[in-house]
């Protein structure tokens, strides 16, 4: 562990440096004029822009064993000009949550990706941050009746929880909603403070004795694939392999389709021919 911390200090400093150099001063109004060392910013600028000293920005760069806040993260960020995912990686090598985490809205996707999902022969739907469908094709409509497939509540905790019809469809239902439970308190860790997230939560806790009894076990578990089993009301038993997807650019957004088994396992059987 110690090692791996060591590792991780450094690639901050090369990290911070790497921006540090090749972001030209004009950029930031300073003067370019003058001997410069590297063709980017000195150490003490970048310091007197994120509220540092120079000396403990020089040791964040010689990767020594100091530790920064998240609000001094955060202005490094500005004073760099961090994009996004740059950020995010700042703030993940630093050990650090980024305080604006959770604060925004969730994205909003473009119509391309809204509509991705009619062009899918399985059931697919697309779940926001709070798991709010915001896509779906008809096949997932017509598997998911009371929350798909009617007029209602889109949220697929509130639809597993509060609809009676969610513990008939779905096979082994507590097993299944405590399992979601557990994978919603993960996926919502880094939005904790979002107020939407809180709402949710909060309404969930109070209308379903389930809900507060999966949470208040304090079950974290990774969304993960595996078979799904519903017994439809006009289908009759369904199997299915879920697979999920993040969508690049959205971290938040959530792609999933419903393979159904057979062709899950002929697809398989059929690489392995090849």
């Amino acid at each position: 562990m110690a090692q791996r911390s060591l590792e991780q200090r450094r690639e901050l400093g090369e990290f911070i440096r790497a921006h540090r150099e090749r972001l030209p001063p004009g950029v930031l109004g300073l003067p370019a004029a003058g001997r410069r060392r590297t063709p980017g910013l000195r150490r003490e600028e970048v310091a007197q822009l994120s509220g540092l000293s120079a000396t403990w920005y020089t040791w964040i760069e010689q990767g020594r064993d100091v530790s920064v806040s998240p609000a001094a993260l955060a202005r490094l960020s500005g004073a760099l000009q961090l994009g996004r995912a740059e950020r995010a990686y700042l703030f993940d090598l630093a050990g650090k949550r980024d305080p604006e985490q959770g604060a925004s809205e969730p994205d909003e996707l473009p119509a391309a990706v809204l509509h991705c999902v009619d062009a899918l022969t399985v059931p697919a739907y697309i779940l926001d941050r709070t798991w709010t469908a915001r896509s779906w094709n008809a096949k997932a409509a017509r598997l998911f009746v009371g929350w798909l497939g009617a007029p209602g509540e889109r949220n697929l905790l509130r639809f597993i929880f509060l609809e009676p019809n969610a513990r008939r469809l779905i096979c082994a239902w507590e097993q299944r909603a405590r399992r979601v439970a557990a994978e919603f308190r993960a996926a919502s860790s880094a939005h904790r403070n979002d107020p939407a997230l809180r709402r949710l939560i909060d309404g969930l806790h109070r209308e379903s004795e389930d809900f507060a009894r999966f949470w208040d076990a304090h079950g974290v578990l990774g969304r993960e694939g595996g078979e799904r089993t519903f017994n439809h009301p006009r289908d009759g038993f369904l199997r299915y392999e879920q697979i999920t997807f993040d969508l690049a650019g959205h971290p938040d957004i959530k792609l999933t389709m419903l393979v159904p088994v057979r062709a899950a396992e002929n697809a398989r059987r059929g690489k392995r021919r090849r």
